[in-house]
């Protein structure tokens, strides 16, 4: 298929990161795989290199508002920044085996789709019919302790191993374990999160730059699609009904996932 046509897909993508949050990565690099039929190695390292144009600018204006947890994001970072890094070595090590590479990169993209999405859609669906339910809480981490840095730093490290194996997961787990063991409010929670994530890619796309698989001519396409669509993603992102999108998103991610665990 004609690369002409990335920035038109890139643009739509975009359009639903900013209007529903749903992270890129879970649908940047299945496109590229199944529409454009770039090999799994190239589509992840190409897909975390835009990707950090994109959270970049987002952690810049967080910090410029003071709308994030300084604390929160040097500790997690300094985690998942080494976690992707061994994950990009052990990367390397794969390219320098026997091993297809690509086939396995296919099935790890595939869980952590799968795993992302559905631990979104039970989330979901509980706020939505079982409003009342009382699931037990989990312990609140608290960074000026050292078992809460400690803590915070394991979760970091292996969030941050699987986006520099696959790029899926810097947005959406790291969410999950703001909202969940932090505590953070509404604008803190977005803040942080895509501040630690701006950190985060930086670092693994050094590291994918060294693996010599990523391909500008498709990093450059997804930018210039991609960055206007999030912009008016966002926008009407207050007149939209998030759940019914969400839920129609969600299911299609799914599908995807399993097309990507069990190929035919």
């Amino acid at each position: 298929m004609d690369y002409l046509l990335l920035p038109v897909f890139s643009f739509f993508i975009g359009i639903i990161v900013g209007l529903t949050g749903i992270g890129g990565a879970s649908l940047i690099t299945p496109m590229l795989i199944f529409i454009f039929q770039v090999p799994p190695s190239i589509a992840i390292s190409s897909d975390v290199v835009a990707a950090t144009l994109m959270k970049v600018v987002g952690g810049v204006k967080h910090w410029q508002q003071k709308t994030l947890d300084i604390e929160i994001v040097k500790w997690l970072a300094i985690g998942s920044v080494s976690g992707s890094l061994l994950g990009v070595a052990v990367l390397h090590q794969l390219r320098n085996s026997n091993l297809n590479i690509d086939n396995l990169l296919l099935r790890l993209l595939g869980v952590m789709i799968l795993i992302v999405t559905f631990t979104a859609l039970i989330q979901m669906l509980l706020v939505k019919f079982f409003p009342k339910v009382n699931l037990p809480e989990l312990p609140t981490l608290n960074v000026k302790t050292n078992q809460g840095r400690f803590l915070t730093l394991l979760i970091g490290a292996l969030l941050g191993f699987s986006v520099g194996m696959t790029s899926v997961s810097s947005g959406s787990m790291f969410a999950l374990v703001l909202m969940v063991f932090f505590r953070l409010d509404a604008r803190k929670l977005v803040g942080t999160d895509i501040t630690q994530a701006a950190i985060l890619l930086i670092f693994t796309s050094l590291g994918h730059l060294t693996l010599g698989t990523v391909n500008w001519g498709l990093v450059i396409p997804i930018w210039i699609g991609s960055v206007p669509g999030v912009i008016i993603g966002a926008k009407l992102c207050e007149m939209t009904p998030q759940r019914p999108l969400k839920l129609i998103i969600y299911s299609i991610l799914m599908m995807v996932s399993w097309k990507l665990v069990l190929p035919a």
